[in-house]
């Protein structure tokens, strides 16, 4: 199996994991506890160190002299609170747990987009690499479908501690296949030369690249919407008189979405800043759509069409950090932005439980709302604005505060 052939099985192993955490964590404390409440708790402390670790698992990885050893530290520290959480949830005592699950959730930033930071040492830059990012896309969409199916499943046939056991065998898989990685001089996160970029250049990078403010501060835009979009299924599901139908919504929204990123994701042709626009407003006017829709039928045609419209975001933002981060702060790049993704999609699913006893078609319609305006914010933030001769200089590429421009093909 070539370099890039183990990543992605190793990032659809660590993603199938971190998929299969949300489901697998509230089942075991209700069949434990019986209280919905202790899950939600244990689930906020794995959830929300992600943005905080984010920026120092970046900065880690990009000034480790080991990367394979960082990397599979960070997997391996991953798994192993999955493994701890599915002995001592509902068992020991609540705060030795929720340490626990702070520890693990701040290797969180390096399952997501500290992963992704690999790819561009591992395939050539140009259409090669393109079309990987869209693969990488892809495990994302496919563990979306799979993980929570397959806890629910297991849980099923038995209960959900023998669920939580496969999550650690999935994350134990791929720490040993990250560990077969080419890393070092032309390999996987190759550390760079030069000054070594501080806890801060990657947000600074965030925000300076113009590219980079676009379509993060779009993307989080979406996913305060797209956090809160579980909930808002299963509400609507209710009120079309189908209680039970929400997981369908939202698996009918996951495969559309694995479709797309392994369709329309594929679109290396398409500038990627245009694609995360066509993404943002189809997936918002399919929503609206659904919200309209007076049967459970064509509300899930309408979700899936609405998951192939969001399929290729993903593929299209990774294509965007890969190209215009500056080499020193990539890794940070990565993680700050899957981590302030997550952080609105926790919001999301927060202030959607404060409005849960709105009209579910008010809940979707705002959803879809978010994903019009977070169309909007991108063509605002990304259009040109001339500038002066005067105000080109001669700073390096390198600099973590660089506003680094697009690379050509066979740039690093």
């Amino acid at each position: 199996m070539s370099g890039f052939g183990r990543y992605l099985a190793a990032a659809l192993a660590a993603r199938f994991a971190s998929e299969g955490m949300g489901m697998a964590v509230v089942l075991l404390a209700l069949e434990r506890t019986e209280s919905a409440s202790y899950g939600a708790f244990v689930l906020t402390a794995w959830l929300a160190p992600h943005v905080l670790a984010a920026p120092l698992a970046g900065t880690a990885a990009s000034r480790t002299g080991r990367p394979r050893l960082f990397h599979l530290g960070t997997l391996a520290g991953f798994t192993a609170a999955v493994a701890a959480l599915a002995l001592l949830l509902g068992r020991a005592p609540l705060p030795l747990v929720l340490v626990v699950a702070v520890l693990g959730g701040s290797c969180g930033p390096m399952v997501t987009g500290g992963l992704s930071s690999l790819v561009t040492g591992l395939v050539p830059a140009g259409a090669g690499r393109d079309r990987a990012y869209g693969w990488d896309a892809s495990t994302y969409n496919a563990a979306a479908v799979t993980a929570p199916a397959a806890v629910s499943l297991v849980t099923a046939l038995g209960s959900a501690a023998p669920a939580m056991a496969v999550l650690a065998v999935s994350g134990a898989l791929a720490a040993a296949l990250a560990a077969t990685l080419p890393y070092g001089p032309g390999g996987a996160a190759a550390p760079q030369d030069g000054p070594r970029a501080g806890l801060g250049a990657g947000l600074a990078a965030l925000w300076r690249v113009r590219e980079l403010r676009a379509v993060t501060s779009a993307t989080t835009l979406a996913f305060v919407g797209i956090g809160s979009l579980t909930t808002t299924s299963v509400l609507l599901a209710a009120g079309l008189g189908s209680p039970g139908a929400g997981g369908v919504l939202m698996t009918a929204f996951a495969v559309g979405a694995l479709a797309g990123s392994l369709t329309l994701g594929r679109m290396t042709a398409v500038e990627p800043g245009r694609l995360v626009r066509w993404a943002l407003a189809g997936t918002g006017a399919a929503l609206a759509g659904a919200a309209f829709t007076p049967s459970l039928p064509a509300t899930v045609a309408l979700f899936a069409v609405a998951g192939v419209c969001d399929g290729p975001l993903l593929t299209a933002t990774l294509r965007i950090r890969s190209e215009y981060a500056p080499d020193a702060v990539r890794t940070q790049v990565f993680t700050l932005g899957a981590g302030l993704k997550l952080t609105a999609a926790s919001a999301g699913a927060a202030l959607v439980g404060f409005a849960a006893d709105a009209p579910p078609w008010t809940l979707l319609t705002g959803i879809a709302g978010l994903q019009l305006a977070a169309a909007l914010l991108h063509v605002l933030t990304a259009a040109r604005a001339p500038a002066p001769e005067a105000a080109v200089t001669d700073r390096s590429a390198g600099s973590p505060t660089t506003a680094a421009g697009r690379r050509s093909p066979g740039a690093p």
